[in-house]
């Protein structure tokens, strides 16, 4: 029971807010925090391309601006994650900004840059898990990229090298789901032999 108590109250502070909520805004990119991104992308590996750097810098705070539009967000993270959940938005969910940014970057065909999706497990007062796109040079892992967060503020792309990332311990996305089904199915297990 007391570990439902934050949850259920976050739920109700987004009915109540929902229909005080303004127009979005699309949150202003900053050329100079594109510009640091590129650099810290460059700075991969010598065989990054810095074309493909900036252009990668560019489109994800671009787009990460743009979705903050799309989502309809007017409010921080977790009370528009109340709103998808009980209905009143359609999208913006972490894993919905992962996604669709990831799918908007895998558009440019990089040759020196590849795409990382991760999830940290939930190790926070909400208790729910969070998933980011990770961008890296072609042939490292997701541990020696950069994490691409729009979801942590609203649009306004969060960006940090993943082992930086001290609010978040990233997995690797496939390792985390594997492990989610292997524990729902161990519960089944013991709840038809208890």
């Amino acid at each position: 029971m007391k570990n439902l108590v934050v949850p259920v109250f976050a739920m109700m502070m987004a009915v109540l807010v929902s229909g005080c909520a303004g127009k979005p805004t699309q949150p202003v990119v900053d050329q100079r925090d594109v510009e640091a991104l590129a650099l810290e992308l460059k700075n991969l590996g010598p065989d990054v391309d810095p074309a493909e750097a900036e252009r990668a810098a560019t489109i994800a705070f671009n787009y990460a601006s743009q979705l903050a539009v799309e989502y309809d967000i007017t409010d921080p993270p977790i009370v528009h994650n109340a709103k998808v959940n009980n209905g009143f938005r359609e999208r913006g969910l972490c894993w919905h900004w992962a996604e669709d940014i990831e799918r908007r970057l895998d558009q440019e065909n990089f040759r020196t840059l590849t795409l990382h999706r991760a999830i940290s497990d939930p190790d926070n007062p909400f208790r729910i898990d969070h998933s980011s796109v990770i961008i890296g040079r072609k042939g490292d892992t997701m541990f020696e990229g950069i994490v691409l967060d729009g979801w942590r503020n609203a649009g306004k792309l969060f960006w940090a090298p993943t082992l930086e990332d001290t609010r978040y311990h990233w997995r690797p996305r496939m390792e985390v789901l594997q492990n989610k089904e292997r524990r729902l199915l161990e519960q089944r297990a013991n709840l038809t032999t208890g």
